[in-house]
């Protein structure tokens, strides 16, 4: 393997998990035909893995995780980043929960003291959760720029979840935590990065 977009690469699947091409392109970055390229040069060196069909798409080998992890943690220390992407994880980890609880609660509303699904009816509702998603958005933006500033490839981040956030407020509601675009399922991606990064066990 040569230089960094093949890292990129693998480290996305690494982040994303199983995937076809277009998926593992948007999160990367990059043009399909690029990620291709690059998805068969790891083919071949035995890091990643095609399942033809269907349900199929590509994934990590053993040896690819093995191989992302060394050349994670050699990118981490060559650019002297450790400190930074550390500082920026502990803010990551403050918002964290008021994430997670935020996704509960676009799922489930209180009617009558009992929680029941969030069918969407209640406009009302959806735009309080909205407005708090929105507000948890823009206190994200340091731990982003933090990241970002540390090393560039988490800047994609950034940009994937103000993409998510601007088809949940066109309409498309999937996007804020049910699809594998949505706003939560990029900052899962996020904070798998953040421990893969650091060498963290989940």
């Amino acid at each position: 393997m040569t230089g960094g977009a093949d890292l990129l690469v693998l480290h996305t699947l690494r982040c994303i998990g199983f995937a076809e091409l277009p998926r593992v392109a948007d999160a990367s970055g990059l043009e399909e035909p690029e990620v291709e390229s690059h998805l068969i040069d790891l083919a071949v060196a035995g890091l990643v893995t095609r399942i033809p069909g269907a349900f199929g798409g590509w994934g990590l080998a053993e040896a690819g995780r093995a191989e992302d992890a060394r050349r994670i943690t050699h990118e981490l220390d060559a650019t002297g980043a450790r400190s930074a992407v550390t500082e920026a994880y502990q803010g990551f980890l403050v918002l964290n929960p008021e994430l997670l609880d935020l996704c509960t609660a676009w799922h489930l509303r209180v009617v009558d003291g009992v929680a029941v699904p969030n069918d969407h009816d209640d406009h009302a509702y959806d735009a309080r959760v909205l407005e708090r998603f929105a507000d948890l958005d823009r206190r994200a933006d340091a731990v982003c720029a933090a990241l970002s500033a540390a090393l560039p490839r988490f800047g994609r981040y950034r940009v994937r979840l103000t993409a998510a956030l601007g088809r949940v407020r066109s309409g498309a509601l999937e996007h804020l935590a049910d699809s594998t675009v949505s706003y939560h399922s990029v900052w899962f991606q996020l904070h798998e990065d953040l421990l893969a990064t650091l060498g963290i066990p989940r």
